[in-house]
């Protein structure tokens, strides 16, 4: 009895620390989101925003290292991680870019994303290349960390099984919806929220397998790199 008494607190216990952690990470992307592109768009908005993106790498090394008491190992990818993550990303890259030639240009008001991409400081070619590069190399590294290799975990403790999957996608999902309601039409922000998800869905599905964000991070890259070059396609062509 006391053993039972006893397994049952500590899985409360650690139900309520995944709670906590996700409350304290998830709504943060979409609060830099938010002021970034809809409250204060410019120089202030941008600075939250940093702000809240070093919170959300923070969080999930404090909450590791200081409540979870864990070490960091460093864990080289494995050939079959690579080749899922390839053929995910070229999957994931000819659909993005399939999408757009066929019903995103015929959808997508140029004119309304470039002044949005003025208005959050999208001023130059070499602007917009540079912030590309940040974010197809490496701001989809921290998304991996962040959000498979934390938030992943985290709703497996919540939800055993699969629907963890389901659960971390639809969180994934939030703040990219805030992003792209600010930049294109309701048709757009529907389809790309479901592209968002359903990606969401396969990277999390590779860690649950792999136990490693290797395979996301490369697919990651190349869903990033087609969004990069139609960005490109509409802001300067």
């Amino acid at each position: 009895m006391i053993i039972i008494l006893f397994a049952g607190c500590f899985i409360f216990w650690k139900s309520l620390s995944a709670l906590l952690a996700l409350l304290l990470l998830v709504p943060a992307a979409s609060l830099g989101v938010a002021i970034a592109l809809y409250i204060f768009p410019g120089t202030v908005g941008q600075t939250v925003f940093s702000v809240t993106k070093v919170w959300l790498l923070a969080l999930p090394l404090v909450w590791w290292l200081w409540v979870e008491q864990g070490k960091l190992v460093w864990q080289w990818p494995q050939r079959r991680e690579l080749l899922a993550g390839t053929f995910l990303g070229v999957l994931m890259f000819g659909i993005i870019v399939g999408a757009y030639w066929l019903i995103g240009q015929h959808l997508i008001n140029p004119a309304n994303v470039q002044a949005k991409a003025q208005q959050v400081g999208i001023t130059s070619s070499y602007v917009y290349v540079v912030g590309a590069i940040y974010f197809t190399l490496i701001n989809s590294l921290i998304e991996e960390f962040i959000w498979r290799w934390f938030v992943q975990s985290k709703c497996e403790v919540l939800i055993p099984g699969t629907v963890s999957i389901l659960l971390c996608a639809l969180l994934f999902t939030l703040h990219h919806i805030l992003a792209l309601a600010a930049y294109t039409e309701l048709p757009i922000v529907i389809l790309g929220s479901l592209g968002v998800f359903f990606a969401g869905v396969c990277w999390s599905w590779c860690y649950r397998n792999y136990r490693s964000i290797w395979s996301s991070y490369l697919s990651h890259i190349l869903a990033d790199l087609a969004i990069a070059i139609v960005g490109w396609e509409i802001l300067f062509s």
